[in-house]
């Protein structure tokens, strides 16, 4: 790292610059979660409140890798900081006396935008660590793998961050204290970013965003449905089953459970980062060529069919809520959790590794145009299984989605040559 000291010091301003903006993403994620799940909305209602910042995503995805291509990273970096420090306002706007739909549609509108804003974001700080990455093997895995764990611990935080300024300050004041921080945290970014960063070049076509590589295909494939396989129980039917059991309905009890269902997404989400981090050791990754990381991929993606589909199996057997089937949840979907962020940082390596350089942008805006649709999906079938099925059909669905995941890293052809990341 210390032979790169531009590149270096440009990865920590994006690193930074990422944090930032996942803290008040993963805290306005629970915030309008807990907040309209008290106002009396619907498991389904719940989903669609999230349904435009998904699709948003796929969407964003595809034309910022053109954008960034075109116009450079730092452009859309900037874009996404100050589209999230919009959409907190507009929340702030929100007019409890405004009938239900109205509501949902106003809701849905500004955490479109907000899904704009997080994919900006994280196609400029992905795309970034291939650029600025140092060239020893392993390299590429190290430096990505610190920035998704670090940033999903960080959204983690944001998670329990949300819960507690929703019990302590109210709505409101809360969507109000993010912006402004937010707002500075631009500020400062934008005067003091170093070069490193690509600038942009003025030939980049929007036709040369959909990939035409076998493995960067499958891959996208695999990562919709890893993704879909985490949402169908982490967006709704997680938060509202514990939320259910916690609660005794008084002020005080909901206030209590919103620490609690905060606390727990907190605990999972920062574990789950800390396991993205630690991969790259895990997997010595330092040590093996890029075909036997691509074998990991089948093999994690097969280990995490299991977890999903015993508990599913637990929560069906159990019929009503239980002490022991809440503390069997927890540890479950802990589990869950490393092995799933294993497959993550797998595959967010991969996808860096697949790309050429000079189309990074493209590539990886493609990819996580691929990881928004599968949050969309599992946003969609996480209200809708909840609804239908309780938990168990929540994690059923994940346990069927995982294999799917397994299936698309199957097709991922191993070059056997060594391939050492630029």
């Amino acid at each position: 790292m210390t032979e790169r000291p531009e590149g270096l010091s440009a990865y920590i301003a994006v690193t930074a610059a990422y944090w930032a903006f996942m803290l008040t993403d993963g805290a306005l994620r629970m915030l309008v979660l807990l907040h309209f799940h008290t106002l009396g909305f619907s498991p389904v209602q719940l989903a669609y409140l999230f349904l435009l910042y998904e699709f948003a995503g796929i969407v964003t995805n595809l034309s910022a890798g053109w954008i960034a291509a075109r116009f450079g990273l730092t452009s859309t970096l900037y874009a996404g900081l100050g589209i999230q420090v919009g959409a907190l306002l507009a929340l702030a706007a929100l007019d409890p006396g405004w009938a239900l739909w109205t509501s949902v549609i106003y809701v849905m509108a500004v955490q479109g935008a907000s899904g704009v804003a997080k994919d900006l974001s994280k196609m400029s700080a992905k795309s970034a660590v291939k650029v600025l990455a140092p060239g020893e093997r392993g390299g590429l895995f190290r430096w990505v793998a610190v920035l998704t764990g670090s940033k999903n611990a960080v959204k983690g935080v944001g998670f329990l961050l949300g819960a507690g300024l929703l019990a302590l300050f109210g709505f409101v004041p809360a969507v109000l204290g993010m912006a402004a921080v937010l707002a500075a945290i631009l500020v400062a970014i934008m005067l003091r970013m170093p070069g490193g960063l690509p600038r942009g070049r003025k030939g980049a076509k929007f036709t040369e965003v959909f990939s035409k590589d076998r493995n960067i295909n499958w891959l996208s494939a695999a990562r919709v449905c890893l993704f879909g396989a985490r949402d169908v129980w982490f967006v709704v039917g997680i938060p509202i089953y514990f939320y259910a059991v916690l609660s005794d309905g008084s002020e005080a009890g909901n206030r209590a459970a919103f620490f609690m269902v905060g606390s727990f997404m907190a605990v999972w989400t920062i574990l789950y980062g800390g396991v993205q981090a630690w991969a790259p050791r895990l997997l010595r990754a330092a040590d093996r060529p890029e075909p036997e990381l691509v074998h990991e991929a089948r093999h994690w993606a097969g280990l995490l069919f299991v977890t999903p589909a015993l508990l599913a199996t637990l929560a069906w057997s159990a019929g009503d809520p239980a002490p022991w089937l809440t503390v069997t949840l927890v540890a479950g979907l802990l589990l869950f959790g490393a092995v799933f962020a294993v497959n993550s940082s797998l595959h967010s390596y991969l996808i860096l590794s697949f790309s050429k350089s000079e189309r990074v942008t493209m590539d990886v805006g493609f990819y996580y145009m691929a990881n928004a649709a599968g949050r969309l999906l599992g946003t969609l079938l996480s209200g809708l299984t909840y609804q239908l099925g309780g938990l168990g059909l929540c994690l059923a669905t994940a346990a069927l989605l995982v294999g799917l995941s397994w299936a698309g890293a199957g097709r991922l052809a191993a070059d056997e040559k060594e391939d050492i990341p630029a």
